[in-house]
């Protein structure tokens, strides 16, 4: 796993931390595949108890994907770009023991997916949430127009994906989608006490339960049309005019018609 990625386990608890804050750690191909071979290693490593996710540094847990990784992009390489990230948050979200998000900073896009991804989220003070997607002329492509309504409902989901609207740490928590908020850089400090607490339970109850719970969850049909149309709007001049848009720093001039 390459340094995008600070792997730190300490008696039963492994830390992932997110190590590009030169981009706001943002999510690129290197971070999503070390995501993946974390996941896919210790799927049955019975020694740990809990994971926990971060970011470097106080400015962002992610700040979302990599924009510069978009460019060029076709239909089918958009939607297999997708479908790993499918791959890799379903890994996050059925794993045997307690996954908790600490979120320092922004949690936008691809990290506010990867967020929901995990069983449970810490949030910071200064913590932020939102799927912008829509402003660089795309749909969410990480599970985030499905999971997002799992945790605080249709009407307000659509309303945060379709203003691209962020939304602060205490208003996350009221809608549900994080357990606690805490000081800013208590984040991991309760996450670590969630899981010891979690960790002194029976361990086959725990995984039981966390793949019971997300049975009822899972409706694969509309994740697998959110893959579908990630491709549709990547290969778009839409989603052309957004990423240069964010990139030259200006607003961007969607067509109509």
């Amino acid at each position: 796993m390459e340094d995008t990625i600070l792997v730190h386990i300490e008696s039963g608890i492994a830390t992932l931390t997110i190590n590009r804050p030169q981009a706001l750690n943002a999510i690129n191909r290197s971070v999503m595949k070390g995501l993946n071979d974390f996941f896919t290693n210790h799927r049955t490593d019975k020694s740990l108890i809990g994971v926990i996710i971060t970011g470097s540094g106080e400015k962002a847990f992610v700040a979302g994907a990599d924009i510069k990784e978009f460019d060029g992009l076709s239909v089918k390489e958009g939607s297999a770009m997708s479908k790993f990230g499918h791959d890799t948050y379903f890994l996050i979200e059925n794993f045997h023991v307690p996954v908790i998000a600490a979120v320092n900073g922004f949690a936008l896009g691809g990290g506010c997916e990867l967020a929901m991804a995990c069983h449970m989220r810490i949030a910071g003070e200064n913590a932020k949430f939102g799927q912008p997607e829509v402003n660089l002329g795309l749909v969410p492509g990480y599970g985030g127009t499905q999971r997002l309504i799992q945790y605080i409902g249709k009407g307000k989901a659509l309303e945060l994906l379709l203003t691209a609207d962020m939304i602060k740490a205490d208003e996350a928590h009221r809608l549900g989608l994080v357990n606690h908020v805490v000081p800013s850089g208590e984040e991991i400090n309760k996450s670590k006490e969630i899981i010891q607490k979690i960790g002194t339970k029976g361990p086959l109850a725990i995984a039981q339960t966390i793949e019971i719970v997300n049975t009822y969850f899972h409706d694969h049909a509309g994740f697998d049309k959110e893959v579908a149309g990630f491709g549709v709007t990547i290969g778009s001049e839409d989603a052309k005019e957004g990423a240069a848009a964010f990139v030259e720093k200006r607003k961007a001039m969607f067509k109509r018609g």
